[in-house]
């Protein structure tokens, strides 16, 4: 996702700066904020937008702050310098130019921001980075966000799927795309299938995980054909204050993301009055994280991208 354009997302940025003012205001009480400097760690800084809003939220709030921007991609660095030259801030931003998982961070953070959020929450390898990231925030640290959950629900998509048959082969029925959904029926309310919180010091945590779903049509639906399955996400930042594009709690004019289409193979029918099972896994590899799907009633499908052989993301 490219983080420069979500600056143009509002809300997108009040959501944020939110989550971060009320994680400064507990971080340290008004009687200490002038002695005090908050040790804020912006990991995957991008363009500087997530370090405009700690600042924003700093001056809002009255608190002192010491950012480190950390950012693996060159490209955004030079930006990054740019933005920090232009705006003044070369006294309370550090630059880092490294993957956040290599890093030697210098003292330990207070606040770790980050946004590396994907349509389906977890696809984009958040909780890998902020696994490898958190080991230099403070055990009382706090995360924005703090957690977040991935939700699927059975669509009714015959133009997707048919733009997916379309490529006459299996790997394109394995791989999971990032849309905007139209001309599509939701027959059934989203459940959730994947939560990751951090921090996280488990110490034999593990980022797999496995989950079996049932969807029970409603009466007036009826029969239907079942061509994939629409997924979501939500985070909550801090608190209170959540972003996400799940429909029924979806954060209002959100556009910052898309919906995620995960299709069958074979259309399954859904007769009136039956449930419909779904099997999703998130496996982890030495050098790659991939889902898998299933229907396993009320007929069976093949299990879907298994090993991760058509669909993945790198490491």
């Amino acid at each position: 996702m490219d983080h420069f354009n979500l600056i143009t997302n509002l809300l997108y940025i009040v959501q944020y700066q939110r989550a971060v003012s009320q994680a400064l205001l507990d971080r340290v009480s008004d009687d200490k904020a002038n002695e005090t400097i908050i040790v804020v760690m912006v990991v995957g800084a991008g363009r500087g937008p997530l370090v405009k809003v700690s600042l924003q939220a700093a001056e809002e709030t009255g608190r002192k702050l010491k950012i480190y921007a950390v950012e693996k991609n060159p490209n955004a660095v030079v930006t990054l310098h740019c933005l920090v030259r232009q705006e003044g801030w070369e006294k309370s931003v550090t630059i880092v130019s490294s993957d956040m998982r290599c890093w030697d961070a210098p003292e330990k953070a207070d606040v770790l921001v980050s946004e590396l959020l994907g349509s389906f929450g977890d696809n984009e390898l958040s909780p890998e980075c902020l696994d490898g990231a958190q080991r230099f925030l403070k055990e009382d640290g706090i995360s924005i966000p703090s957690s977040y959950t991935s939700f699927i629900q059975p669509v009714i998509a015959s133009k997707l799927y048919n733009d997916v048959k379309t490529h006459n082969d299996l790997s394109h029925f394995e791989t999971a795309y990032v849309v905007k959904l139209h001309r599509v029926a939701r027959l059934a309310p989203a459940q959730a299938v994947f939560t990751f919180k951090h921090p996280n010091f488990t110490p034999t945590k593990s980022n797999q995980r496995y989950k079996k779903l049932c969807f029970e049509l409603p009466a007036d639906t009826g029969s239907a054909i079942v061509h994939g399955f629409a997924g979501y996400f939500d985070a909550t930042l801090y608190k209170d204050v959540h972003l996400g594009i799940e429909p029924s709690m979806a954060t209002p004019n959100m556009f910052s993301w898309f919906a995620i289409f995960f299709p069958l193979r074979k259309p399954i029918y859904v007769p009136s009055g039956s449930s419909l099972e779904v099997n999703f896994w998130r496996c982890c590899g030495p050098s790659k994280v991939w889902y898998e799907w299933g229907v396993s009633a009320p007929t069976a499908s093949p299990i879907h991208n298994t090993n991760g052989r058509s669909y993945w993301v790198g490491l």
